[in-house]
């Protein structure tokens, strides 16, 4: 609609209490950086105007938070985009949001697991119950005996196993809060699955090995939108809208007559 993902991304981080945000990028993400830079000529245009509306939306993303960015390179994986960040992060725990996975704003699910890392440390993924069918296109997370409700505790992890081989149909989507030892078991972990340092690895060794504190699963049983299927940006975009205050009463009149014509035209 009238903003890229990204953006609802960041949002969703300063939400949960995230002011500090590195966005590690790859070749031709230029656009990216310019969203979240003022644009003063736009801006003084629409103050010009006293168009106020337009101009609190222009200006908002560069307001959000102190946002810095890094190139990753060569594109080695999710666990080598992880590693990039370990000079800016340091010794301290941080979240990873991926770029692709929005959550909807309603259901704060990066609070919850920051919640969870405060109350037991070590670190937290988000997981989400799947089709066992389609177990082998995520990581998946075997629970210690015993686990159940919304917050687990993980014994291992699997990189998207092969298929009928999945210990389980928790599947582990964008959102991590991480204990900085990451860092170390990343720098250790060998290319996996499709040659590339998968993230999913050291978090298994960290499950395994608990040096770094226990690794507890969020089952999250909210509204997630896949922004890198075509299929899923279209739902995503029709649900928002269908619900934004300004555009959604307009909208939904409008769909509404759209399906019911069409459906009237596959029926005739």
């Amino acid at each position: 609609m009238d903003k890229p993902a990204i953006q609802y991304v960041v949002e969703e981080a300063v939400s949960a209490g995230m002011s500090d945000i590195l966005m590690v990028t790859g070749r031709n993400k230029r656009p990216l950086e310019d969203h979240f830079d003022r644009n003063h000529e736009l801006e003084e245009a629409l103050r010009r105007k006293g168009d106020t509306d337009r101009l609190q939306r222009v200006s908002r993303p560069s307001t959000l938070a102190d946002i810095h960015y890094i190139r990753q390179g060569d594109p080695r994986g999710l666990g080598h985009a992880v590693l990039c960040a370990a000079r800016h992060v340091g010794d301290d725990p941080f979240a990873v949001l991926l770029g692709d996975d929005l959550i909807d704003p309603r259901d704060p699910l990066l609070a919850q697991m920051a919640q969870v890392h405060a109350q037991h440390g070590g670190s937290v993924v988000a997981l989400m119950e799947v089709d066992p069918a389609q177990a082998h296109l995520y990581g998946c997370a075997r629970l210690h005996p015993g686990a159940g409700g919304d917050v687990v505790a993980i014994a291992d992890l699997v990189e998207k196993p092969e298929p009928g081989t999945a210990p389980s149909n928790y599947a582990v989507i964008g959102r991590y809060v991480l204990a900085p030892e990451i860092f170390q078991a990343l720098r250790a972990t060998e290319p996996g699955r499709g040659g590339e340092i998968q993230l999913t690895d050291a978090l298994r060794t960290l499950a395994a090995t608990g040096s770094a504190g226990p690794v507890h699963g969020v089952v999250f049983r909210g509204r997630r939108y896949d922004t890198g299927d075509r299929s899923d940006y279209l739902r995503a975009t029709v649900r928002l809208a269908w619900e934004r205050e300004d555009l959604g009463p307009e909208f939904r009149s409008w769909l509404r007559d759209f399906v019911a014509q069409h459906s009237l035209a596959s029926a005739a």
